[in-house]
């Protein structure tokens, strides 16, 4: 592992596996009576959010604490930051207090890559998305679900997804969750498409490891994955399309084409969910859909990025044992 995880094309097919394989050994940690272990005790991870999150921020807190890191939470609303300070101010702040890494999402793309990059800070820098860019760790989450449904738990300990067809529908165009998908899922060996209205999909995405379709109804039946994005409507500046009821009919899941999928295929959704519009509550609800999977998974996948970057390369559970007086 390198010092930072910035970018989901930072990672080598290996660099993925291990931290596959690492989650699942923290997914075991999960089962236990006592949720925690002591591996980073004296780390401090600061959560850095400039953007609204509930998963992703709860997320990385609950990862660091089970790892029995001290954990600081920084919001800009109530900070400094909502009175002008700096991104360099903030960080050069955080230094001071001796953060040994920093989880950062921001609303502008590239900023995760300047932290990392400025000599402001020496701890390692994790993006928890930034912009309409990347957001590797929710792409990780995603690669483990898909394994764990796919290939098994234990029989998917060294694999990567070869051959898989994984096809990722909906508002392309603003999505940092897609681009990270297409770049991890590909280095792990999968064959992902791109489904979305034409003016949802970006400039250029036909140089992507990708193929590109406008018709969700001719992809769902050779789909082993499908990945329902939610439309965000806060980053539109326009009228993409006609209506959501429109939108609804041509790219949205329901039963029906739930139906039309391989008895196999499960149904994915990074959350939060427009229940009504790219996905129905009957599929929403149904014992195909990951959702609530996805955010379990995303603990023990956070949990096994702060490791690797932090702990070192021993054993994550073998020889750990949990803190009994915690």
């Amino acid at each position: 592992m390198k010092h930072h995880l910035i970018s989901a094309a930072d990672l080598t097919r290996d660099d993925a596996v291990l931290i596959l394989d690492t989650a699942e050994e923290m997914a075991r940690v999960a089962d236990r009576p006592i949720k925690k272990l002591p591996t980073l005790r004296g780390r401090t991870v600061v959560n850095l959010f400039f953007e609204d999150s509930t998963r992703t921020r709860i997320s990385f807190e609950a990862a660091a604490k089970r790892l029995s890191a001290d954990v600081i939470n920084f919001s800009a609303k109530g900070s400094s930051v909502s009175k002008g300070e700096s991104l360099k101010d903030t960080a050069l702040t955080l230094e001071a207090m001796g953060a040994d890494a920093v989880v950062i999402r921001h609303h502008a793309s590239g900023a995760p890559y300047r932290l990392a990059n400025s000599g402001w800070i020496d701890g390692s820098v994790v993006n928890a998305g930034d912009g309409t860019h990347e957001h590797p760790t929710q792409a990780l989450l995603d690669a483990f679900t898909v394994r764990r449904r796919l290939v098994g738990r234990d029989a998917g300990i060294g694999r990567d997804l070869a051959g898989r067809r994984i096809t990722i529908v909906g508002d392309i165009l603003h999505s940092r969750v897609a681009r990270s998908n297409v770049l991890l899922l590909t280095t792990l060996g999968a064959e992902v498409t791109l489904v979305a209205p034409p003016t949802l999909v970006p400039i250029g995405a036909e140089s992507w490891p990708c193929e590109v379709s406008y018709s969700l109804d001719d992809v769902l039946p050779k789909s082993d994955a499908v990945m329902m994005l939610r439309v965000q409507r806060e980053r539109m500046n326009a009228a993409f399309f006609p209506t959501e009821r429109e939108y609804s009919r041509r790219y949205g899941l329901d039963g029906d084409r739930m139906a039309r999928m391989p008895e196999h295929a499960v149904v994915m959704h990074p959350g939060p969910m427009n229940r009504g519009m790219e996905i129905t509550a009957e599929v929403a609800d149904s014992s195909r859909c990951t959702a609530v999977e996805q955010v379990a998974n995303g603990v023990s996948i956070r949990m096994a990025v702060l490791y690797l970057l932090l702990g070192g390369n021993e054993p994550a559970v073998a020889h750990s044992r949990p803190e009994e007086n915690k």
